[in-house]
């Protein structure tokens, strides 16, 4: 099996906190505000350039706030709050049980106002846990590997064009090692509640040597590029924004189903500047009141009209439910039957 990750991660060294720690970060940028005067310290599993246009409008409501954006992957984030107790202000995830287990397990703290009074019951949970968008999981494919071919229309449509065509997809399916990724893991866990074919999915995958990756955005490059003919599981929303960078590259999502991910916002448990926390929070819950950030981040805001729309949309709910996968036993047994699945050794 291949693999493919993100490039050279930094490593973050924290201060302050005893003898020192670090956990790695891909990046890291400061947002000078126009009079700062006080500071934000954010870690996110979203890119940079995803979310940077929030952070400037944030800004532009919110002149004397700088803010430090710290980008880091869904584990390490977790390994931040929960092991290290780095002292950040926000937490942003997309790895929806992960969040749920940092406030369940006391990691969190609690804020409300009426912005997140106004959202929905099942995008909060103890007031702890706020979403702030809906992005589906979807299939990224190649328009010149697809030329002349019909897109699959379902997983079982996906299943049966991948066995039928080994010479066309060995070596060229993408998804993500559930084993690093929070983000491919709980997309994963979600698919074998939903059906029984995301096993036989695996075993296909494995046998075509497919390659594994970190994140959703090198598995979008390496489909514009044509090292890959699709990838699968691809967070929507980012390959929603680089439709314009590369116009070879085309999004299914399948009709069987498909899971909905909720990026998420917490208070870590160890944060510093509280009314500024709060204030960016009432930012993200109001999202829909702002079109122009949902055209320039390709983040969709929360709507529970647009989910009623789409009757094959699964959003993953928040809740103690998220937990049950995070159990050792239980994620032992899931990545053991995974790494079987998929050839891994």
């Amino acid at each position: 099996m291949r693999f493919a990750y993100l490039a050279a991660s930094i490593i973050f060294i924290l201060s302050g906190l005893g003898p020192a720690k670090a956990f790695e970060i891909e990046a890291s940028r400061t947002y000078s505000a126009p009079d700062g005067r006080t500071s934000l310290r954010i870690i996110s599993t979203a890119d940079a350039n995803v979310f940077e246009p929030i952070i400037l409008e944030f800004q532009r409501q919110h002149p004397t706030i700088n803010i430090e954006y710290v980008i880091a992957s869904s584990t390490e984030l977790m390994r931040a709050i929960y092991e290290e107790g780095a002292d950040f202000d926000l937490a942003i995830s997309s790895a929806m049980d992960l969040q749920t287990k940092l406030a369940n397990d006391g990691f969190a703290q609690s804020y409300a106002s009426s912005a997140t009074e106004v959202l929905p019951e099942w995008a909060k949970w103890r007031n702890q846990i706020f979403a702030f968008t809906q992005e589906p999981a979807v299939l990224v494919v190649s328009t010149r590997a697809f030329a002349g071919m019909d897109l699959p229309k379902s997983r079982e449509e996906l299943i049966s064009l991948l066995r039928d065509n080994p010479q066309k997809f060995e070596g060229r399916v993408g998804t993500y090692d559930v084993r690093v990724s929070g983000a491919g893991y709980l997309f994963a866990t979600q698919d074998s509640r939903n059906s029984d074919s995301y096993w036989r999915l695996t075993e296909v995958m494995g046998r075509l040597n497919s390659r594994l990756y970190q994140g959703s955005g090198d598995m979008i490059r390496d489909v514009a590029s044509g090292d890959l003919a699709l990838a699968y599981n691809v967070v929507g929303s980012y390959a929603m924004s680089r439709l314009a960078d590369f116009p070879n590259i085309k999004i299914v999502q399948f009709e069987d189903y498909t899971n909905v991910m909720l990026r998420t916002v917490l208070i870590p448990r160890n944060a510093r500047n509280i009314v500024q926390s709060g204030f960016m929070i009432d930012f993200l819950a109001t999202l829909k009141l702002r079109p122009n950030l949902t055209k320039l981040t390709s983040l969709p805001p929360i709507d529970a009209s647009q989910l009623q729309a789409t009757s094959a949309a699964r959003p993953i709910r928040l809740g103690p439910g998220l937990l049950v996968f995070l159990d050792r036993l239980k994620k032992q047994n899931f990545l053991k039957n995974w790494e079987s699945s998929m050839e891994q050794e």
